[in-house]
């Protein structure tokens, strides 16, 4: 690329990024301003001084010739092309499942809320959309000096990399939004299928609207990545994924985090109500209830799905980057290439006929029973299709690469080891409901706690339950990636450098194998949830006639004590399901995370030829690394709640000046989408603070030096593993507490209920908020610790190690700025008016 080239491309950038950060608070905007001309500047000084530079790492991954392989007759090339059809038929699937929902009866008084949510999931999605293009602004201009300045690629190079970048935001971006339109359709259907006073309906439903998220979300993906594997030219298409991958992390981080925040902003805000005016759960009197859905669709639809959406993509990036870099034969590189994209596609088929296999015996099991466990046909599905989707891995394996390498043993050696996520993948759910279900003796214990104790105990319980889950899912996925690598011993070793992280890689393939069905149930939640409210929010039992109305147009004999109960009951099923998800997301994240960490290393000391050494404790900068990656997770925990808390407070404030509970069925509309407004402003004020800290603290970190930063990337795994686990599981503990004891024991209203819901609302940023967007949060760091530490190295090799260490020092200055604006800038302050009230009090 010319000189000139980039500097109209850099000055383009920051004129957008000045443009895009006046939407801003004053100060936010001073600080965006300062941090992005300091991370443009140093580095122009540098384009002056630089020679061309040598071949780096994943910047010059090159992809072998896909067709000099046969497979069945066939090369690869040619094979990996039917494969797109197995995509399209997974968004026909997906879009069959989205028109039947849509088509499914609905009474309008349920559908008019279920419309009136998703407008204001609209509205939050518009604004978040607003915020991510100011976030890609910031990586474009990192990619642009890379890419453009440091290795001087031609400016059409330039481009595609970026476009790839902008598609992983707007793959993110476009899933979630599919997400929410799904769920809002599911939400009612599923209210109004409850008034039959039969229960199979209302487990179909929410798990039919999940299915069609997970089958397009995982269509989408794998449609994108096998379009850059088989169209774009074969030297520009390790850098696409790279960028690809960038984007649809970035995305993922802004709508997690963001989304968790907005999320438990609203249910507090709603579910402290129940306590103040001692109104029932979802009173339409309540202007926070709209907000509450709004959030359950912005937290557990919008972030799992743009989640599952990155963690899929992230993680097959790091077994394509860690297979050109590690694997030295070309032809062995095109059969691992083939042989796992063949297996994601032959997953994708597995999800769909485990559903199918499953729904018909749900539906010969239940369609007729007056009562049933939601959460036995969930975790069938999940076992059907983990067993089928291990078989298909063996069969698979055994045809695609019967000999790798001259080695004919290796195809039932790899298959074990991607087993063993998928095993995982129905392991991890069973345990955490041992911690999290309505029928668990942990979480009954917080019910126990409670009574005897009130609030203080039935949190320490609580916290027990998440602690001991941290214990027993770490152990299981210890005990699995063991078996991996003792399986990757066995002659892997011979065909690439460091065979045991490739086995980490697969296993982490693996956790993702049923990939449809894993987003499924963890969209049952969410679905659920908006149902029981839409019902209540409806007020379809005070309509005149209704009973008739009902009879003579839908044919249904109402019976709303009975539908009421059915779906809180399948609430608690939905919320246990949420749990079972998480821990699989965040392992996934982890583990992937590893094969991507150790291909920054393989660049970093040459294919383990130099450098090995400073990987090691005996290396004071790793070992100080490794303390600034738990700092930072610790940090990043108290951030997101700081936001949510205060959110909650100004919810709260608001709610108590302006609910109407005398004289007035339901809340209006203005009041409800003032909430709305309220809890899109602190989660937009959380996020930006956070993504700021995040962002320069990977700049920093990796211009201290390069094995410190490879120590943090690793601290920040394992410690993000464990407090997202312990977060996730204690939260989803609290949240059934309570849910038994409003179905089971029937207390709402009572002390005891008063102690759950604090509980609960204790729970809500743990499960929903900090936890859950640790997973992004740890692979877009890793991400972009690709681009940050090889621009690190670079600029210490043309301009010295003292201008690194200067702009270390300074984006540590502004990640510090805005980790400390996290808290002191996120504080509640009260009105002069309450302070005078609370002065008063005391007084």
């Amino acid at each position: 690329m010319e000189l000139v080239e980039v500097w109209l491309f850099v000055a383009s950038a920051a004129r957008r990024l000045m443009r895009g950060v006046r939407g801003c608070q004053p100060a936010a905007r001073r600080l965006l301003k300062v941090g992005a001309v300091l991370s443009i500047l140093p580095l122009t000084a540098m384009v002056a001084r630089a020679q061309a530079p040598e071949a780096a790492g994943e910047a010059n991954l090159k992809l072998p010739d896909l067709s000099q392989v046969s497979f069945f007759g066939i090369d690869g090339h040619k094979l990996l092309l039917f494969g797109i059809l197995f995509c399209v038929f997974g968004l026909f699937f997906g879009l069959t499942i989205y028109t039947r929902l849509k088509n499914l009866p609905v009474h309008r008084s349920m559908r008019e809320i279920s419309e009136l949510i998703y407008e204001t999931c609209k509205t939050y999605l518009i604004t978040q959309g607003k915020f991510l293009v100011l976030l890609e602004t910031f990586i474009a201009v990192v990619i642009v000096l890379y890419f453009g300045v440091l290795l001087h690629m031609d400016a059409f190079r330039v481009f595609i990399i970026l476009l790839f970048s902008i598609l992983g935001i707007a793959g993110s971006y476009s899933v979630a939004w599919f997400g929410i339109r799904v769920n809002t359709f599911a939400n009612s259907r599923t209210a109004f299928a409850g008034l039959g006073g039969k229960p199979y309906p209302i487990y179909k439903i929410p798990l039919d609207a999940g299915m069609s998220i997970g089958m397009m979300l995982i269509s989408v993906e794998l449609l994108m990545m096998l379009f850059i594997l088989l169209f774009v030219p074969a030297d520009y298409a390790g850098a696409c994924f790279i960028g690809f991958a960038i984007g649809e992390s970035l995305g993922a981080a802004a709508l997690r985090i963001a989304g968790g925040i907005f999320t438990k902003i609203a249910d507090i805000g709603s579910d402290l109500m129940k306590i103040v005016f001692r109104i029932k759960e979802d009173d339409a009197r309540n202007p926070g209830v709209i907000a509450d859905c709004t959030g359950d669709n912005a937290g557990d639809s919008v972030g799992p799905s743009a989640d599952g959406f990155e963690t899929y993509g992230v993680t097959g990036v790091a077994l394509i980057t860690f297979i050109l870099l590690g694997v030295k034969s070309p032809a062995v590189q095109v059969q691992l290439l083939v042989w796992i994209f063949v297996m994601r596609i032959a997953m994708l088929v597995a999800s769909a006929a485990s559903y199918f296999i499953n729904g018909a015996i749900a539906r010969a099991r239940y369609l007729h029973a007056d009562h049933m466990n939601f959460e036995a046909p969930l975790t069938s599905l999940v076992w059907l299709t983990s067993i089928v989707s291990i078989l298909m891995t063996f069969v698979i394996s055994r045809a695609v690469i019967p000999d790798l390498g001259g080695d004919p043993t290796q195809w039932w050696k790899l298959a074990t080891i991607i087993s063993c996520g998928t095993l995982a993948g129905a392991v991890i759910p069973e345990l955490v409901k041992v911690f999290t279900s309505t029928e668990s003796r942990h979480v009954r214990e917080v019910v126990t706690s409670a009574q005897e104790g009130g609030a203080s105990l039935g949190i320490l319980s609580g916290f027990v339950a998440g602690n001991f889950s941290a214990y027993y899912l770490g152990l299981a996925i210890m005990a699995l990636m063991s078996i991996g690598y003792m399986v990757g011993q066995l002659g892997l070793g011979n065909l690439m450098i460091a065979a045991p992280v490739f086995a980490f890689g697969l296993v982490a393939f693996g956790f993702l194998g049923m990939g449809p069905v894993t987003i499924a149930v963890d969209s049952y939640g969410p679905v659920t949830d908006n149902a029981q409210s839409v019902f209540e929010l409806s007020l379809i039992e005070q309509i005149p006639g209704i009973h008739q109305e009902l009879k003579r147009d839908f044919h249904v004999d109402a019976n709303f004590g009975r539908a009421k109960d059915l779906l809180e009951e399948n609430e608690g099923a939905g919320n246990t399901f949420k749990a079972t998800a998480k821990p699989v997301l965040i392992g996934t994240a982890v583990v992937g995370s590893t094969t991507m960490i150790l291909s920054i290393i393989m660049a970093l000391t040459n294919g383990l030829t130099e450098n090995v050494d400073k990987l090691s404790l005996l290396h004071a900068p790793f070992l100080l690394g490794i303390i600034a990656g738990g700092a930072m997770i610790y940090w990043f925990t108290g951030a997101s709640t700081q936001a949510v808390t205060t959110g909650a407070y100004r919810a709260v404030e608001f709610i108590k000046a302006n609910i109407k509970l005398e004289g007035s069925e339901r809340a209006s509309v203005a009041d409800s989408k003032k909430v709305v407004e309220i809890c899109t402003q602190y989660a937009q004020k959380g996020m930006l603070n956070i993504f700021i800290a995040v962002f320069f603290a990977a700049l920093s970190f990796a211009f201290v030096e390069p094995f410190f930063f490879i120590g943090y990337l690793i601290s920040i795994a394992m410690f993000g593993l464990f407090q997202a686990i312990f977060m996730a599981d204690a939260g989803a503990a609290w949240d059934n507490a309570k849910k038994i004891v409003e179905v089971e024991l029937k207390q709402k209203g009572t002390e005891l209920h008063a102690a759950t819901v604090i509980g609960d609302t204790v729970g809500d940023p743990f499960k929903d908020t900090s936890s859950v967007a640790l997973n992004p949060v740890i692979k877009f760091t890793t991400l972009f610790g690709l681009l940050a530490v090889e621009l690190a190295v670079q600029l210490t090799a043309t301009s010295g190690a003292m201008i690194t260490h200067v702009l270390a020092a300074v984006f540590f200055l502004i990640s510090f700025t805005f980790v400390y604006r996290s808290f002191y800038n996120m504080r509640i302050r009260t009105s002069e008016g309450a302070k005078q009230a609370a002065r008063a009090a005391a007084d």
